[in-house]
């Protein structure tokens, strides 16, 4: 990935990932509530409104990962962000906040940049591993992870944070019992 001002370019026609400013927090929103059709049409329904505990603390993670600089937003050749990865820090580790993509954009290997692109700033900011929660029931969710070298651990494994995580996600979530915890090493060079 070659980066240019913010501008990363990917291996996908016309895409372009660039770095998120706290400006976009409604065009993260937005891509989140359109992904989250899936996850309806699975049987998975959040209807949380807006002022709701675990919405507020879902935008408040994304604006600090905004202001880090740690959100990747995709770009079609439009000029439509199609997608995001907000990555922020547990227990001192990389956490993916957030993957989301525009159900228009799916299956054509923009999520995939978009972890992949998100796994390199990980390790280039120094973590030794990047964590994440995910649903371990849907075809879309861990399988997708496990082919990128995730793999399941443990919830008495986690340390603190990523355990608080986790409880949290398990308190609010539809389907709690497949909320699970899943980590991959950075493997550092020098």
């Amino acid at each position: 990935m070659r980066s240019v001002h913010g501008i990363h370019a990917i291996n996908h026609p016309g895409v372009v990932l660039r770095t998120g400013s706290v400006a976009d927090i409604d065009i993260l929103s937005e891509i989140d509530l359109e992904a989250g059709v899936l996850f309806e049409r699975a049987g998975l329904h959040l209807n949380l409104p807006k002022d709701h505990e675990f919405s507020l603390a879902e935008r408040s993670r994304w604006l600090r990962c905004l202001s880090a600089g740690t959100v990747l937003i995709a770009v079609d050749g439009s000029g439509e962000e199609v997608g995001f990865a907000a990555a922020g820090v547990r227990d001192g580790e990389p956490f993916l906040d957030q993957l989301s993509v525009r159900p228009r954009s799916m299956r054509l290997g923009i999520g995939t940049e978009l972890l992949n692109a998100a796994t390199r700033m990980a390790k280039d900011r120094g973590g030794h591993a990047f964590w994440l929660t995910t649903y371990s029931h849907l075809a879309w969710n861990r399988p997708f992870y496990e082919r990128n070298g995730f793999v399941v651990v443990a919830a008495d494994r986690c340390d603190p944070q990523i355990a608080q995580e986790l409880a949290y996600e398990r308190r609010w979530l539809p389907m709690p019992q497949e909320r699970v915890v899943m980590r991959k090493e950075l493997v550092l060079e020098g």
